[in-house]
């Protein structure tokens, strides 16, 4: 199990955004990484993606690294952000911009502004 959170812990290290996903950003295989891919993608965020069911040890071992039950899980510099509820509601109030913005990571803020206009 260490070495499943060695890798899992790499991942993060390494890249500014990780979504832990099922699927892919060009391919998700549910509906709540589709809509966090899908938010992160339509708002230009660079992240890395890791798809959890073409590895059954980092399903489970990213559910225990960050004692969160549910995939999909948005890590940002380092810091775990949430799954599909969260980021949606963070999308929404601008505190995913804030965020991002926080911590350095560049993103389309028109993008993120029409997500709101188009949920208001």
């Amino acid at each position: 199990m260490s070495d499943v959170k060695t890798r899992i812990q790499d991942l993060i290290d390494s890249n500014d955004v990780v979504l832990f996903m099922k699927g892919t950003k060009e391919m998700p295989q549910c509906g709540f990484s589709s809509r966090v891919a899908g938010v992160l993608n339509y708002m230009s965020v660079p992240f890395r993606d890791v798809n959890v069911l073409a590895d059954g040890d980092v399903r489970q071992g990213i559910k225990d690294f960050s004692d969160w039950p549910t995939i999909p899980q948005l890590y940002v510099k380092g810091e775990f952000v949430g799954g599909c509820d969260i980021i949606t509601e963070m999308t929404l109030s601008g505190e995913l911009d804030q965020l991002l913005s926080n911590k350095g990571v560049s993103f389309d803020k028109a993008a993120a502004d029409k997500i709101r206009e188009a949920n208001a």
